[in-house]
């Protein structure tokens, strides 16, 4: 029997969540189906080398290269080719809001199962007043578990319509590397103590959690501070305290090198929590209130239960704090004794047989279209009502920013896009990160599906790029 195709699309959420999971789930795949991941999140570029499977980078709305309604037709168009191109029986959808254009996607194809993977632990934020809509809209619904599941109070935790799954991290007792093989990799001293950083930087008061961790970890005789990127603020300015060598490293998956280190401190996200304490690294959780994610509720839990540290995220001097408790061997070994307590992460495979099975079903499940128009009217009066909401807030903004203007604002430029099939991180960085317009195709696509995605582009970005091509 042929191997179905399964596409596994992602939002571009706050951290690498979404991505991860999509990725676990596609690396169980492999063995019994052909999947394919699209995403919005800029991490992809990280996926090719590691996953050895076919991926598509999106640009999300926030890129702003189109208008927000060409960019629902942009995506459903987009979807609706790569299921044409590979004959996918399935696709997945793993974000907090399931795009009009996921959905019309589904709706446009009459053999297409749509399946959401939709994470637990929600905030009491907007999104939740379409949740029913949307649930109805589905063929499956699974709910990836979560380890402080028990802390769930917010609008998915007394829902029935999901499928609850195991957690699913990309963390493999079985294929993670042994400390020293993770230290040689990454190029660290196999003697010194090592700690993993990663907190991220932007906003002034994040920046501030970072240079309050790291302070921490003042002290800690030949210690190796390791983060994924430079600790320095919009304009260039460390965020480091003195006295600490600070090494920048890339590597993905992280999860398997998580054996390097001898403590870590994070953000609450799924992933972070799901791949450190399965690896028994003491860590510190400093939750990102932002976003959907109940991050405090995740970090109380491992908090209350002993499996983690959790700084207060809103004090300073407590995030310092608890990070030098790192420090104290004795905390360091406690910490990762609890953790060796928790279950395995098996949600990857269950998600993945989840996903085979519809795929390989005769038919799939068919909402009514009555659903799909309501769904329709509430989104739209929903970003009425946002758009209210926010004139207000953004006449304020400008009258700032006129006083106050950005010393170097980047814009896309108003060219065609480029278009590759590039399937490297080194590759894709760039074009991903770039301000020139970048349309990815999967590798060995066919001549019928680059002339489509040619269509669905110059759709997409208006007569300007019409215009220009015609010169």
């Amino acid at each position: 029997m042929e191997k179905p195709t399964i596409i596994l699309a992602t939002s571009n959420g706050v951290g690498m969540g979404h991505l991860a999971r999509a990725s676990a789930i596609a690396y169980s795949l492999k063995e019994i189906a052909n999947p394919i991941i699209v995403s919005m999140a800029g991490g992809i570029a990280e996926v090719p080398d590691f996953m050895g499977i076919r991926c598509e980078y999106i640009p999300g709305k926030d890129r702003m290269w189109m208008t927000r309604d060409n960019w629902d037709i942009y995506l459903r168009d987009r979807l609706l080719a790569l299921v044409d191109e590979t004959g996918a029986r399935v696709l997945s959808f793993d974000g907090v809001v399931p795009y009009p254009g996921v959905i019309a996607a589904k709706f446009s194809h009459p053999k297409l199962s749509l399946v959401w993977v939709r994470r637990g632990l929600w905030q009491k934020k907007p999104q939740r007043f379409v949740l029913g809509l949307q649930s109805k809209m589905m063929d499956h619904i699974v709910e990836p578990g979560d380890i402080a599941r028990a802390y769930d109070f917010g609008p998915t935790a007394t829902r029935k319509d999901a499928t609850l799954t195991s957690p699913v991290s990309l963390f493999e007792k079985s294929t993670a590397f042994s400390r020293d093989e993770a230290r040689q990799i990454l190029g660290l001293d196999l003697n010194r103590p090592a700690v993993l950083v990663q907190l991220g930087t932007g906003d002034s008061d994040v920046n501030e959690k970072m240079t309050a961790a790291l302070s921490g970890l003042l002290g800690w005789k030949d210690l190796q501070v390791i983060l994924t990127k430079q600790p320095l603020d919009k304009d260039g300015k460390s965020l480091a305290p003195e006295g600490l060598d600070i090494r920048v490293v890339r590597y993905f998956p992280l999860a398997k090198v998580l054996h390097a280190f001898d403590a870590s401190v994070c953000a609450t996200g799924y992933n972070g929590v799901h791949e450190l304490l399965p690896a028994l690294v003491p860590t510190v959780f400093v939750s990102n209130i932002r976003g959907t994610d109940d991050q405090d509720a995740r970090a109380k839990w491992c908090h209350d239960f002993g499996f983690a540290l959790r700084a207060d995220q809103a004090d300073l001097t407590d995030i310092s704090a608890k990070v030098r408790q790192l420090q104290n061997p004795q905390v360091r070994a406690a910490l990762s004794a609890k953790c060796a307590e928790l279950p395995e992460t098996t949600g990857g495979t269950e998600i993945a047989r989840i996903l085979y099975e519809l795929a390989t079903a005769k038919e799939p499940v068919r909402p009514s279209r009555s659903t799909f128009i309501r769904l329709n009217i509430q989104e739209h009066l929903n970003r009425g009502l946002r758009h209210v909401a926010y004139l207000g807030l953004r006449r304020l903004a400008l009258v700032y920013r006129k006083l106050r203007p950005h010393a170097n604002v980047e814009t896309t430029r108003e060219e065609p896009p480029i278009w590759g099939e590039e399937n490297t991180a080194k590759g894709l960085h760039p074009l991903i990160k770039g301000n020139r317009r970048f349309e990815h195709l999967i590798t060995g696509a066919s001549e019928s599906y680059k002339m489509r995605r040619k269509e669905i582009a110059d759709a997409a970005y208006g007569e300007l790029t019409e215009g220009i091509r015609k010169k």
